[in-house]
């Protein structure tokens, strides 16, 4: 059998840091310390107007390749997780493989998936190394919501960050074990951007025609609409259920995992979770207070974050968990090496 696991992680956060004392100025209506007792958030950091979800997971791959000393020739496959390219064709996979100097051998392709996002790209690049398609898999997590929210939605101004995270995934050690993944498309409208697509395209014609009432609602259409409540709905139905799933099928018990690390949703959701499973303070891990959720990129930067501040180490058994967007959720048990 070919096994497959995590050789190194890298992430890049944006230079522009907005924190909680920011919005505040900008929306004093807001109560900052419900919002942060609710979220965990105390920062966060987003794009300039001219950055974009490629352009950080660009420099992530840099930093990624040289601290590994990988020759990126080497690279078989690349894979872009992202809900905020740069255009809508061609692929932001296609432009980095470029950027980096990749061969023009390699796969390159992108996917459209959030919150799950990280677990899903484990899941291609380990059957990707399994099928022995591929021995070095360069997965990519970069979102820029900042890009996608209305300004003055508190929901989701005060919760989301902008981030990339390149993980290289090789052939060889014994790292990515059992994992696990789900979706329910019938939640999709509770976390979405409605229009954008080819569903609700809006015409120059039609702009031209625009009222401001028809232009607040254009606007609404192509910003993140969240239903916070069905959200956490969702995934006190769902996330228990896998991680229970996940070690009933690996023969494991809780005692067996070293460490749970989920997505990085908010302090409530988090909260919930280890609660309802009984996770004790030790094998539990949050860095959402400076960074924000950041989407599919909060897991991967979570290990990192973890493995450098000496929490997470080799032999360690840890369980990632995904959940959001599709709806969909997905979880991992890696041996870390």
């Amino acid at each position: 059998m070919t096994y497959a696991y995590i050789a190194g992680i890298e992430y890049t956060l944006p230079s522009c840091c907005v924190s909680n004392t920011d919005l505040a100025a900008l929306h004093p209506e807001w109560n900052m310390d419900q919002i942060t007792a609710r979220t965990g958030v105390t920062s966060r950091r987003w794009c300039d107007g001219d950055e974009t979800a490629l352009d950080i997971a660009e420099i992530a791959c840099l930093n990624l390749f040289s601290r590994l000393d990988v020759d990126p020739n080497l690279v078989d496959a690349l894979l872009f997780c992202t809900q905020s390219p740069d255009y809508p064709m061609p692929p932001n996979a296609c432009l980095l493989q470029t950027r980096l100097g990749l061969s023009r051998s390699v796969a390159a392709f992108d996917y459209t998936l959030a919150c799950s996002g990280f677990v899903y790209g484990l899941f291609l690049a380990q059957a990707l190394i399994k099928s022995q398609s591929a021995k070095l898999v360069l997965l990519i997590t970069a979102e820029t919501y900042s890009k996608l929210m209305d300004p003055d939605d508190r929901g989701t101004v005060t919760l989301f960050g902008d981030g990339a995270a390149a993980t290289l995934v090789a052939a060889g050690k014994d790292g990515l074990g059992l994992c696990q993944m789900g979706t329910d498309g019938s939640g999709a409208k509770h976390f979405m951007v409605p229009g954008g697509g080819a569903r609700n395209v809006s015409s120059l014609e039609q702009a031209k025609l625009l009222t401001r009432e028809t232009a607040d609602i254009l606007k609404h259409e192509k910003t993140i609409t969240m239903n916070g409540a069905a959200i956490l709905d969702f995934i006190k139905k769902e996330v228990p259920s896998l991680v229970n799933s996940l070690l009933r099928r690996s023969e494991f018990t809780m005692d067996d995992i070293d460490l749970f690390i989920f997505h990085q949703g908010s302090k409530i959701t988090l909260d919930y979770l280890n609660a309802m499973l009984h996770i004790p303070k030790n094998k539990q891990y949050s860095n959402i207070s400076e960074k924000g959720n950041t989407v599919s990129s909060s897991i991967p930067i979570a290990l990192y974050d973890a493995e450098k501040q000496g929490v997470l180490k080799p032999g360690m058994r840890v369980m990632i968990v995904g959940f959001g967007v599709g709806l969909s959720w997905g979880g991992y048990i890696i041996n870390w090496v």
